[in-house]
């Protein structure tokens, strides 16, 4: 008898710290933040996705609870010139690259324009190798994609 209620104590430890370790597990899974990567590169889709990264940002309760990446190429990158951006989206550029929000503009695109990163409203970096390269490897590295 007093083994038997030796190795129910030690089936019950074991079952317990299972079970405290799976919690834990799951507690650290939820504060995981979530990665998002918008891809962009119609120039009518400037302002919609704009948008579409506040509300994602303010849906989440801010900028500490989510990781965006913004990877722009195409005609869409004419409208984040600096010499001729509207006030509304250099504001919106300056908010996101105050938050934290990765904001890439392609290399092939700046090139083809015949622009660099000063040429950009500030808090643009390069994707070097190009935009969809960019996109790629960040949904490799487990970004959700999403194309408003």
């Amino acid at each position: 008898m007093n083994r038997r209620n030796i190795l129910w104590s030690i089936v019950s430890a074991l079952g317990a710290a299972f079970a405290a370790s799976r919690a834990n597990a799951a507690t650290e899974a939820k504060s995981d933040k979530l990665k998002v990567v918008y891809h962009l590169s119609d120039a009518e889709k400037v302002n919609f996705v704009l948008g579409n990264i506040q509300n994602h940002i303010d849906g989440v309760g801010g900028p500490d609870h989510v990781t965006i990446a913004l990877v722009i190429h195409g005609p869409a990158l004419k409208a984040f010139h600096l010499a001729q951006a509207n006030p509304d989206v250099s504001k919106r550029i300056g908010d996101f690259s105050r938050d934290g929000v990765e904001l890439a503009a392609c290399g092939n695109t700046m090139k083809a324009q015949n622009i660099t990163l000063t040429d950009l409203l500030p808090g643009f970096v390069s994707a070097e190798k190009g935009g969809v390269v960019r996109l790629a490897e960040l949904q490799s590295q487990g970004y959700l994609y999403l194309r408003p």
